[in-house]
């Protein structure tokens, strides 16, 4: 059975930094897309980063480039977002998802295939 479990969320203070992780089980997932997701309370699921299989291109959402990075280690069929200058609105449950996708759909959350069960990250002010 495939399997997305997420860690390293947590309270921080704005201006401090976080890694989260998604360890990935039951199959091998370096031929997959791999993205963060986060919704926060009332709001819908947003798109964060990407990390596209093959060369391994990668994607920001607006709000996070600059700041968060992906990257993915294919040995331990792991993927990372770090994220630094945390903002009290990055505050969200922070999803990591796997799919076969292309490069025009990795912003599309039914597209994904797998979903973990999400990690909580808030930032105060």
């Amino acid at each position: 059975q495939e399997l997305l479990v997420e860690s390293g969320g947590g309270l921080v203070q704005a201006g401090d930094s976080l890694r989260l992780s998604c360890a990935a089980s039951g199959r091998t997932f370096n031929s997959y897309t791999m993205g963060w997701f986060r919704q926060a309370p009332g709001k819908e699921r947003e798109f964060v980063a990407a990390i596209l299989w093959g060369y391994g291109s990668l994607y920001y959402a607006d709000s996070v480039k600059g700041r968060f990075t992906i990257s993915r280690d294919n040995a331990k069929n792991t993927v990372y977002l770090q994220m630094n200058s945390l903002k009290p609105e990055d505050t969200a449950i922070y999803y990591c998802a796997a799919g076969m996708l292309i490069r025009s759909t990795i912003r599309d959350p039914p597209k994904y295939d797998y979903w973990g069960q999400g990690t909580q990250v808030t930032v105060s002010s």
